[in-house]
Protein backbone atom coordinates (compact mmCIF):
# COMPACT_ATOMS: atom_id res chain seq x y z
CA UNK A 1 0.00 0.00 0.00
CA UNK A 2 3.10 2.19 0.42
CA UNK A 3 4.24 1.69 -3.10
CA UNK A 4 0.42 2.55 -4.11
CA UNK A 5 0.53 6.15 -1.77
CA UNK A 6 4.26 6.91 -3.40
CA UNK A 7 3.31 5.91 -6.82
CA UNK A 8 0.22 8.21 -6.94
CA UNK A 9 1.35 11.24 -5.55
CA UNK A 10 4.04 11.03 -7.87
CA UNK A 11 1.65 11.15 -10.77
CA UNK A 12 -0.15 13.84 -9.32
CA UNK A 13 3.22 16.21 -9.18
CA UNK A 14 4.30 15.20 -12.49
CA UNK A 15 0.83 15.96 -14.31
CA UNK A 16 0.88 19.09 -12.42
CA UNK A 17 4.29 19.98 -13.77
CA UNK A 18 3.47 20.00 -17.32
CA UNK A 19 3.06 22.20 -19.73
CA UNK A 20 -0.66 22.33 -20.68
CA UNK A 21 -1.88 22.01 -24.20
CA UNK A 22 -1.94 25.77 -24.87
CA UNK A 23 0.93 27.11 -23.13
CA UNK A 24 3.62 26.59 -26.08
CA UNK A 25 1.18 28.44 -28.08
CA UNK A 26 1.52 31.65 -26.02
CA UNK A 27 5.41 31.02 -25.41
CA UNK A 28 5.71 31.44 -29.56
CA UNK A 29 4.29 34.48 -28.47
CA UNK A 30 6.86 36.06 -26.28
CA UNK A 31 4.59 35.13 -22.85
CA UNK A 32 7.18 33.40 -21.55
CA UNK A 33 10.45 31.69 -21.80
CA UNK A 34 9.26 27.46 -22.74
CA UNK A 35 12.40 25.94 -21.93
CA UNK A 36 14.10 27.27 -19.11
CA UNK A 37 14.86 24.48 -17.28
CA UNK A 38 15.02 21.18 -19.69
CA UNK A 39 15.42 22.99 -22.79
CA UNK A 40 12.78 23.27 -25.38
CA UNK A 41 11.91 19.29 -25.92
CA UNK A 42 12.96 18.19 -22.88
CA UNK A 43 11.16 18.64 -20.12
CA UNK A 44 8.27 17.39 -22.02
CA UNK A 45 10.03 13.73 -22.58
CA UNK A 46 11.38 13.35 -19.31
CA UNK A 47 8.58 14.47 -17.27
CA UNK A 48 5.98 12.43 -19.95
CA UNK A 49 8.38 9.01 -19.61
CA UNK A 50 8.48 9.83 -16.00
CA UNK A 51 4.59 10.10 -15.71
CA UNK A 52 3.71 6.52 -17.94
CA UNK A 53 6.40 4.29 -15.60
CA UNK A 54 5.00 6.09 -12.46
CA UNK A 55 1.38 5.41 -13.98
CA UNK A 56 2.70 1.40 -14.95
CA UNK A 57 3.33 1.19 -11.24
CA UNK A 58 0.04 2.17 -10.07
CA UNK A 59 -1.67 0.41 -12.45
CA UNK A 60 0.25 -3.17 -12.10
CA UNK A 61 0.34 -1.88 -8.28
CA UNK A 62 -4.02 -2.20 -8.33
CA UNK A 63 -3.67 -5.41 -10.01
CA UNK A 64 -1.56 -7.12 -7.47
CA UNK A 65 -3.25 -5.55 -4.35
CA UNK A 66 -6.91 -6.74 -5.84
CA UNK A 67 -5.43 -10.29 -6.29
CA UNK A 68 -3.65 -10.46 -2.93
CA UNK A 69 -7.39 -8.96 -1.26
CA UNK A 70 -9.53 -11.16 -2.61
CA UNK A 71 -7.22 -14.59 -2.44
CA UNK A 72 -8.57 -16.80 0.21
CA UNK A 73 -6.89 -17.81 3.12
CA UNK A 74 -7.81 -20.88 5.52
CA UNK A 75 -7.82 -19.49 8.38
CA UNK A 76 -8.76 -15.75 7.66
CA UNK A 77 -10.28 -13.48 10.54
CA UNK A 78 -11.29 -10.12 9.88
CA UNK A 79 -11.73 -7.37 12.80
CA UNK A 80 -15.66 -8.18 12.90
CA UNK A 81 -14.78 -11.91 13.17
CA UNK A 82 -12.40 -10.69 16.58
CA UNK A 83 -15.55 -8.50 17.81
CA UNK A 84 -18.00 -11.38 17.82
CA UNK A 85 -15.56 -13.78 19.71
CA UNK A 86 -14.33 -11.06 22.59
CA UNK A 87 -18.14 -10.11 22.40
CA UNK A 88 -19.05 -13.76 23.03
CA UNK A 89 -16.09 -14.88 25.13
CA UNK A 90 -17.14 -11.35 27.44
CA UNK A 91 -20.79 -12.26 28.32
CA UNK A 92 -21.38 -13.78 31.94
CA UNK A 93 -23.15 -17.19 32.17
CA UNK A 94 -27.05 -16.63 32.80
CA UNK A 95 -28.18 -17.15 37.03
CA UNK A 96 -29.94 -19.09 38.07
CA UNK A 97 -32.53 -17.66 41.24
CA UNK A 98 -34.30 -20.97 41.59
CA UNK A 99 -33.43 -23.94 43.13
CA UNK A 100 -33.09 -26.95 40.68
CA UNK A 101 -35.52 -29.16 43.18
CA UNK A 102 -38.35 -26.42 43.03
CA UNK A 103 -41.54 -26.36 41.29
CA UNK A 104 -42.49 -24.35 38.26
CA UNK A 105 -44.58 -21.68 38.70
CA UNK A 106 -48.12 -21.64 37.60
CA UNK A 107 -48.51 -20.60 34.28
CA UNK A 108 -51.11 -17.54 34.05
CA UNK A 109 -53.74 -17.74 31.94
CA UNK A 110 -53.54 -16.17 28.64
CA UNK A 111 -57.42 -14.54 28.10
CA UNK A 112 -56.97 -12.52 31.44
CA UNK A 113 -60.46 -13.71 32.64
CA UNK A 114 -61.01 -15.69 35.34
CA UNK A 115 -61.44 -19.93 34.57
CA UNK A 116 -64.84 -21.33 34.36
CA UNK A 117 -66.22 -23.64 36.05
Amino acid sequence: MVVQLIAGICIVILVLLQHGQGADAGAGFGAGASGTVFGARGATTALSRATAIFAAIFMLNSVALTYLSTRTHEHQTTILDLAGQTHASTKAPAATSAPQNAPAPAKPSGSGAPPQK
